[in-house]
């Protein structure tokens, strides 16, 4: 069962006013299921969003920040476990390790570097953990289609490509990530 959950989403809100309702919402949603949100310790756009509809609700948040980031003003001060680390590789692995699952709120850059960390270490044996992407306007269609694409053209196994789920329907990504059993690990011949 999903207890914590790993959020990765953007630091700025989007242009869609919708973006930052959904990510409240989804922070509610966690809270009612009992479940912590793990992030990235932010205050501002989609991931201080998150980080409220959790706590506005009586959820418990986990945020882990970069020193850098803790100096840029950028820490969410309402947040009782706020762990500060040295860099941006030691708090995607932090996050990894705390959290049950992963999912991936629209976002820029930094969203899409550590949610596709996290789905390649599928293939590697290193994360058995389920990977989800919140799809909201289709967000993620070009990233599926992608991937897709990599499946199609050989670089890319079937297990791999079935095992993240795409969605707008939180009970269905909760239930995708509470079922989830991770595919076996690549193999090199």
């Amino acid at each position: 069962m999903i207890k914590k959950l790993a959020v990765y989403c953007g630091s700025r809100a989007g242009k869609n006013p919708d973006y930052e309702k959904i990510a409240e919402q989804i922070g509610t949603k966690m809270a009612q299921h009992q479940i912590d949100l793990v992030y990235g310790g932010g205050q501002y756009g989609m991931m201080g969003a998150v980080a409220r509809g959790v706590l506005e609700h009586a959820g418990t948040v986990h945020g882990i920040i970069t020193q850098q980031l803790v100096d840029r003003g950028v820490t969410f001060d309402a947040i009782a476990d706020l762990r500060v680390v040295p860099d941006m590789d030691t708090r995607k692995k932090e996050m990894m390790k705390l959290a049950d699952g992963m999912l991936a709120l629209p976002g820029g850059l930094g969203t899409l570097e550590e949610i596709s960390q996290a789905a390649s270490w599928i293939t590697l044996g290193d994360n058995a953990k389920p990977v989800a992407f919140y799809n909201l306007d289709g967000f993620y269609d070009p990233l599926r289609d992608q991937l897709m694409e990599m499946n199609r053209t050989g670089f890319l196994e079937e297990r791999y490509l079935n095992s993240l789920c795409f969605s707008t329907d939180f009970g269905r990504i909760l239930d995708f990530m509470n079922n989830y059993r991770a595919p076996l690990r690549r193999q090199y011949k």
